[in-house]
């Protein structure tokens, strides 16, 4: 299979939905409180809402960075997340959501502090040039950074 560079994938004529935009990332975690005090410290999320979803059961957290947020759920009785699934290149052989991904200036940069802080790096690489890293957060959870593509540089 080839790859199609970005600059020549091409929009849909008319979009089923015509408005569209990122809104929160859902993840199971062990520990409410220390996921929430986690994603502050490593990646500057701030607490915005804590809820109790009776139903479900679930303690749920919004913790949101600028117009992002990542709704956190602690379900008691949770099954960890499995061995397979904390690694990039082993995760893709499951279907189903793999990771978030941000967007940073200086992937390099932002891999040192993250290490210095304590974070866990999962590995460095290039995709087609360009850097990327893959962190894991306190429950193994999967979270990508990448420096923007030649693409969207040339769109700002």
């Amino acid at each position: 299979m080839q790859s199609v560079p970005f600059t020549q994938l091409r929009e849909p004529s008319q979009p089923l939905l015509p408005m569209l935009r990122p809104h929160h990332f859902g993840i199971s975690v062990p520990d409410l409180d220390a996921a929430v005090d986690w994603y502050g410290r490593m990646l500057g999320f701030t607490l915005e809402q804590q809820l109790t979803v009776e139903k479900i059961p679930a303690r749920i957290a919004f913790v949101r960075r600028d117009h992002y947020r990542i709704e956190l759920f602690e379900v008691p009785g949770a099954a960890p997340l499995p061995a397979e699934r904390r690694e990039p290149n082993l995760d893709l052989r499951t279907h189903g959501n793999k990771h978030m991904c941000f967007e940073v200036p200086d992937v390099s940069a932002a891999v040192a502090a993250l290490r210095e802080a304590g974070a866990d790096i999962a590995f460095e690489l290039k995709v087609d040039g360009n850097p990327t890293a893959f962190i894991r957060d306190l429950s193994g959870n999967l979270i990508e950074l990448l420096e923007p593509f030649a693409a969207d540089r040339d769109l700002r």
